[in-house]
């Protein structure tokens, strides 16, 4: 049973996903509070997931974790190459994810950027990338190569192209290993999306996949080595992410869950930000501070009664598919 809901509105410290502001809402139920936030152009079918994950961590809680702590990388938005060199120092992780493909004239900024980053960590860090699906095949194969070049070996590339077949294609021509993210997430049934022959590594958000329970078993679906990576959200929601790569049975890689330096501010005083490249594996949802609720509660009157509606339609979807 759901008894509080809140919606919030966080400035962005940098452009990311085309907002700079972070909107979303949080819902208390009896183990705690959950984060219901997808992106505002998601239609109700594709935002819940989000919320079924939302009402996992407000009302069931998570599987119990087999590790207490998770290697995270930083992240690299589409910034010049001093801001990526000094994001990647003051992170202290060891692991960088430059974005990259960010506009039609980026090939030249994204690898100066690579190369920045590649630099700011040194020979023993490791350099990944992120296309977000905006390059047809010639394109990723001749980028990949050149990033490739400029980072003096990436880990991996993180979704280069939209489709299934296109990653395959993209993974025969390139020596370098490729992750699924939006292919997986994104499918009509992730349980059944066949990504072994197309990638290296299966990204798992457990936000648009339905919660952790969820994840874990498209985990061993996948039949690949996994990385957790948010969705972009406060340390409420985040703490269902670390949950997951708790709870995940192998886990070799840094996730990407160092997303918090994006926000201007959180709803949790102990903001779950890496410390030496680290983030601990929470047992329960962490508690809002109430001066934290009233500095970033959303006080656009229509915005609020617009995630109010969005909140019911969805309830509505995710009690049809439970059915």
């Amino acid at each position: 049973m759901i008894s509080e809901t809140f919606v919030y509105a966080i400035p962005l410290r940098t452009r990311f996903r085309g907002i700079t502001v972070r909107e979303g809402m949080l819902i208390r139920g009896e183990a705690g509070w959950g984060e219901f936030c997808p992106f505002a152009e998601y239609g109700d079918r594709e935002a819940a997931p989000w919320l079924a994950t939302a009402l996992e961590q407000a009302e069931t809680g998570w599987p119990a974790p087999v590790r207490d702590r998770v290697a995270v990388n930083c992240i690299v938005p589409a910034v010049g190459p001093a801001q990526a060199a000094r994001i990647v120092r003051e992170s202290g992780c060891a692991t960088a994810k430059v974005k990259v493909a960010d506009h039609s004239g980026s090939p030249r900024e994204d690898l100066a950027r690579v190369a920045a980053v590649r630099e700011a960590l040194g020979d023993t860090g490791a350099v990944r990338v992120d296309a977000n699906a905006v390059w047809d095949v010639a394109t990723a194969v001749s980028r990949i190569i050149e990033l490739d070049r400029a980072a003096g070996g990436l880990q991996y590339v993180e979704q280069p192209c939209r489709t299934v077949g296109e990653l395959a294609e993209v993974r025969r021509r390139v020596g370098v290993p490729i992750a699924a993210d939006e292919s997986i997430r994104r499918a009509e049934d992730p349980m059944r999306v066949a990504v072994a022959g197309a990638a290296d590594v299966a990204v798992l958000k457990c936000a648009p996949l339905g919660g952790v329970r969820r994840a874990l078993a498209v985990a061993a679906a996948a039949g690949l080595p996994s990385v957790v990576s948010s969705a972009l959200e406060t340390s409420v929601g985040l703490a269902a992410q670390l949950a997951l790569a708790g709870a995940l049975p192998d886990l070799d890689f840094a996730c990407g869950l160092g997303t918090l330096d994006l926000f201007d501010g959180d709803l949790v005083h102990d903001s779950l930000r890496p410390v030496d490249g680290f983030l601990p594996v929470p047992t329960a949802p962490p508690e809002p501070a109430p001066e934290l609720l009233d500095r970033w509660r959303c006080t656009d009157a229509e915005r609020v009664d617009w995630w109010l509606r969005r909140y019911e339609r969805v309830r509505a979807v995710v009690a049809r598919t439970a059915r």
